[in-house]
Formats: structure tokens, C-alpha cells, sequence
């Protein structure tokens, strides 16, 4: 019989680079899995069902909270978005370790709900460098700026609840490390 999996939780700021982080290591280890995530926004151009996300109504995404089918949830911005107990637990348990890319929200309720997850935050080197990130992007006015920044003060404060620190200082260096610590749970 096979090994189960393991459940791996990735928070940290916005802007710090754990979209980046996670496709990479994606790329180097294709026998990863990265968790799909459930919301109730409407689909982008190009997203489809089931790959991206699964697109819900607000309807099916209560009855998922009500009958317990969600490993996190959080509303941000109007919508929902949320974690499908189902297909992650059914992969770990072939075996599969799976990646959840969460807010610390999100983390702080799978702590609670699968407590041998192993939880990985990933911090910048400074709050000044994730703001030049964040700047550097160009995507947000100077008041979703500074609550981004604001919001990033709050996790990193949080970041001793978590079984690894990594700080995105060099990416490639960081992506290692992570590559490291996740092959070796």
C-alpha cells in the first residue's frame, strides 16, 4: 500500500512571489499537485472550469460551507473562495502531496481542520522590497498599494505560526530551498 500524501500550505504576502515559487516548482516536480481553488467570481477570459478554479454560484458555495465540504473559505472583494475538501483528500490519499496556495486566513482554518498540513510562509526580505514589487508590477492604484502593504504588515507578524519560514530574497535560491523542504516531508 502506498504512502499517503501530505497537505503543504503556501501564505505569505501579496506580491512576494509564491505564484512564481509554486509554477516553478511545478515545473521542476511534476509529481506535485497544486489544489484548485472554488469561487464564486465569474470566470476570465481564457479560465476554464475544473483547471483554474471551480466556478460556483454563491448558492452551491453556502451549501459546500454548510455541509462541511470546504477545507477553508474567505470572502475577499465580493466573492468567495475556498478549498474542496474532495479532490485534495482524495489525492493524498494515493499518495499524492498537495499544494494549497492560501491567505493566512485560509491556513489558520486548515491548521484546525488537518493538523499534520505542513505549513510553509514565505516572506520578502523587507516590507520596503515588497513594496517595490508591488510598485513594479503596476496593477494597483496607490490605495490598493497601501492596503496590500498594510495587509502584508499583519501576515508577517503571523509568520511564526508556520513550520517554515522562506524568504524570497533570490528566486532561484529560494526556489532550492523549497524544493528541499517539500521533497524531504
Amino acid at each position: 500500500m502506498k504512502d499517503p500524501g501530505q497537505l503543504i500550505v503556501l501564505t505569505g504576502p501579496s506580491g512576494v512571489g509564491k505564484g512564481t515559487l509554486i509554477q516553478r516548482l511545478l515545473q521542476d516536480c511534476p509529481e506535485l499537485y497544486l489544489a484548485i481553488s472554488a469561487t464564486t467570481r465569474s470566470p476570465r477570459e481564457g479560465e476554464v472550469d475544473g483547471e483554474h478554479y471551480y466556478f460556483l454560484t454563491p448558492a452551491q458555495f453556502q451549501s459546500q460551507i454548510e455541509q462541511k465540504q470546504l477545507l477553508e473559505w474567505a470572502e475577499y472583494a465580493g466573492n468567495y473562495y475556498g478549498t474542496l475538501r474532495e479532490p485534495v483528500m482524495q489525492r493524498i490519499s494515493h499518495g499524492q502531496q498537495v499544494i494549497l496556495e492560501i491567505e493566512l486566513v485560509g491556513a489558520r482554518q486548515i491548521r484546525e481542520k488537518v493538523p499534520d498540513a505542513f505549513q510553509i510562509f514565505v516572506s520578502p526580505p523587507s516590507l520596503g522590497d515588497l513594496e517595490t514589487r508591488i510598485r513594479s508590477r503596476g496593477q494597483d492604484s496607490e490605495d490598493a498599494i497601501t492596503h496590500r502593504l498594510n495587509q502584508a504588515k499583519i501576515e508577517l507578524a503571523a509568520a511564526h505560526e508556520f513550520d517554515f519560514q522562506l524568504v524570497n530574497d533570490d528566486l532561484e535560491s529560494a526556489l532550492q530551498t523549497l524544493k528541499t523542504k517539500v521533497l524531504s516531508l
